[in-house]
């Protein structure tokens, strides 16, 4: 099969996927549909994180992004001719819905055979999905491999988890060819001329998946003597977090450390803003640091580049993100700023 055909079942999928959230499309007529419907609610069950608004959010993005003109263009620039198929193990996260989707997608359009190792939060839409793919070309079958036990006879890998996970990571597959993801953040800088559609895009850029996914915006950068008064305001449309029992129960335990603890923090019922060096911050916390000269704060980011997945501003930065954009990644934006792909490729 080539490449064209691969992308053609690929755009196949973002069309299904168009469907199923149409509100005009008569799902009940669609087999398919109706049994993705169930594997939706067995996820959710399986992992109460995978609320309605984050499946729609996530297959909302998918829908749209697997759209042929959108994948004939990234493909193009790569040379996938004449590469021999070899065995790619994918172990994926779970913090997010179809979070491993890309590299996937990236291991089965370069033409590779994927063996998968689903995360245990995240075990029912992907299967489904690359079941669609097969019932529409049986040919592809052995190419899509879901592994429950011990992982023999590949050639390289492709590892997301934390930094406790990526050092078996390293030691496990030190003798082959990977890809090894560990935690990453990601941070906005402000300068305090931000308007209120900015701020609430950037509430989307903290609160969407609840904050777990790398692409979260969990550190805040502003200016000396910044209030954070239009910030609150900008961002309590999302107050309805606090009715997640999840996230309420996260908030509940995470303001009892604060006030034991006597940290200097700003609460505003449902969401806590603290001071903090730290790039990472719990779900409904945001950490924060003054900065006194850009110039200076762009050399310390510098030195945490390998730490950081997204930068959010509306600044002078390299490669930064804008408000509200950090969950819509193109094709070509691969997690890490590793190039997949040409991994892939060259393997």
């Amino acid at each position: 099969m080539n490449l064209n055909n691969r992308i053609d079942l690929v755009s196949d999928i973002g069309k299904f996927l168009s469907n199923y959230l149409d509100e005009n499309y008569d799902n009940s007529k669609d087999s398919n549909q109706t049994a993705f419907e169930k594997v939706i609610k067995q996820g959710q069950m399986n992992n109460p994180w995978f609320t309605d608004e984050n499946i729609k959010t996530n297959l909302t993005y998918w829908a749209e992004i697997l759209n042929k003109e959108y994948l004939l263009q990234w493909m193009s620039n790569y040379d996938t001719k004449n590469v021999s198929k070899k065995n790619i193990a994918i172990i994926m996260a779970g913090n997010i819905p179809l979070v491993g989707f890309h590299d996937f997608l990236c291991v089965f359009l370069a033409g590779h055979k994927s063996i998968i190792k689903l995360s245990s939060n995240d075990k029912h839409i992907l299967p489904f999905l690359t079941s669609l793919l097969i019932s529409k070309n049986i040919s592809i079958a052995d190419d899509i491999v879901y592994l429950d036990g011990m992982l023999t006879n590949y050639d390289g890998v492709i590892a997301t988890g934390s930094n406790n996970t990526s050092r078996y990571f390293d030691y496990y597959f030190k003798n082959k060819k990977s890809i090894i993801r560990k935690n990453r953040n990601s941070i906005a800088i402000l300068d305090g001329t931000e308007n209120e559609n900015e701020l609430s895009l950037l509430g989307n850029d903290i609160f969407t998946y609840f904050g777990l996914g790398c692409r979260n915006v969990s550190k805040l950068y502003v200016p000396k003597n910044y209030s954070f008064d239009s910030f609150y305001n900008s961002i309590f449309k999302r107050s309805d977090l606090i009715n997640n029992h999840k996230y309420a129960n996260n908030y509940d335990y995470n303001k009892a450390i604060y006030l034991m603890s006597e940290y200097k923090f700003l609460d505003n019922g449902f969401f806590m803003i603290k001071e903090g060096n730290d790039l990472h911050s719990p779900i409904s916390t945001i950490n924060y640091e003054f900065y006194d000269d850009i110039s200076i704060l762009k050399d310390s980011i510098t030195k945490q580049e390998k730490e950081i997945q997204c930068i959010v501003s509306k600044l002078k930065i390299e490669n930064k993100v804008d408000f509200g954009e950090t969950q819509n990644p193109s094709l070509s934006q691969y997690a890490d700023n590793i190039d997949v792909m040409s991994f892939l490729l060259t393997i």
